[in-house]
């Protein structure tokens, strides 16, 4: 009778947003037949990646079922401001990769405090106000076909793609990829961030021009035409999605000069009608088995510099912190967008 009942939540809930911003929703039942605590996850998260950790909590946890909704970073994170408005219902959690757009949230007074010996234990730059939690640790990566790419030309730092769209543009012609900054809030903030710490930065908008590179949405489509060999290249991909989605004719390359880091943020949204449940699913996430389980769905990379062979200083955390905000300022959007769309011809 209860799962029944939540499936018919389920159903209802995926009638209530436009297709175009809610892309799933899933249910995780109880183990337990009754009394199950219906908790509400919306988060940027591929389900079918974050689903080993899910259903891990769950049969820790068997009075507890998870409903979840998958969302573009645009669109949860639109929802998740009218829902705090209360122009529309709240969520238990929310976990997101644009955690720019998380910050924003927080500074807008829109989370609940809570704290415990795993929040507590995290690396200050994974933590802000305990009212937002970095719970991941990806890399943001280049992947290039293995087929089509000769080795030698497998780009490992942003210098070596400058030169291979100088010295061989007509072979990548339309065939380097990345994510669109307009329709990604993900890409945004990996935009944002290189254009911070790349001196290569306007070199690289310019090659990107002058390849005819091609801008698009979402990590799947581009994996996966990286894997067909329509992109030989794409750059600023999460690297947590390749084995996921299509490792065949992958390669992954942290860039050497520098390699972006990014953790999701989870944040406790204010007026969460179970907020419990929802700090429960946070401390198992951060627990040594919530994190194993990451582990195994990439979503935690436990590489050290050495097996990778890239230095400590060429790590670049994005920090979860409040100069996140600049990345959303009206002026500095309008003006990073306003360069991208000279160099992506739509």
């Amino acid at each position: 009778m209860i799962r029944n009942l939540l499936r018919i939540l389920v159903a209802v809930l995926a009638t209530q947003a436009p297709v175009t911003a809610q892309e799933a929703v899933e249910l995780v039942p109880a183990a337990a037949g009754e009394a199950a605590t219906a908790l509400v996850v919306r988060s940027t998260t591929d389900y079918l990646i974050l689903r080993p950790a899910l259903q891990a909590f769950v049969a820790k946890n068997p009075m507890v079922s998870v409903i979840y909704e998958q969302w573009g970073s645009n669109a949860l994170y639109a929802n998740s401001l009218s829902a705090c408005k209360g122009e529309v219902a709240q969520a238990d959690a929310v976990f997101s990769s644009a955690i720019h757009q998380m910050v924003d949230l927080v500074n807008r007074a829109c989370a609940s405090p809570y704290r415990s010996d795993l929040t507590a234990a995290l690396a200050p730059s994974r933590i802000w106000r305990d009212e937002l939690w970095g719970v991941t640790h990806e890399a943001a990566v280049i992947i290039y076909n293995t087929s089509l790419v000769p080795e030698s030309e497998v780009p490992r730092t942003r210098f070596a793609l400058l030169d291979l769209m100088r010295q061989r543009g007509q072979t990548y012609q339309d065939k380097i990829a990345t994510y669109d900054i307009e329709a990604s809030g993900l890409g945004y903030l990996f935009a944002f961030a290189d254009s911070l710490e790349a001196t290569t930065f306007g070199a690289l908008l310019e090659g990107f021009a002058r390849s005819r590179a091609i801008a698009t949405c979402c990590s799947a489509e581009i994996i996966k035409r990286v894997a067909t060999g329509r992109y030989l290249i794409a750059y600023n991909v999460l690297g947590s999605y390749v084995d996921a989605i299509a490792s065949e004719n992958i390669g992954v390359i942290k860039p050497e000069d520098y390699t972006l880091f990014l953790s999701r943020a989870y944040m406790i949204p204010r007026g969460a009608r179970n907020p419990a449940a929802s700090a429960d699913l946070l401390d198992f996430l951060l627990s040594s088995e919530g994190q194993s389980v990451l582990a195994k769905s990439k979503l935690v990379d436990l590489e050290d510099s050495e097996a990778t062979g890239l230095p400590i200083s060429a790590r670049r955390d994005i920090r979860i912190e409040p100069t996140l905000l600049v990345a959303g300022d009206q002026h500095r959007r309008l003006r990073l967008i306003g360069q991208w769309r000279s160099t992506f011809k739509k």
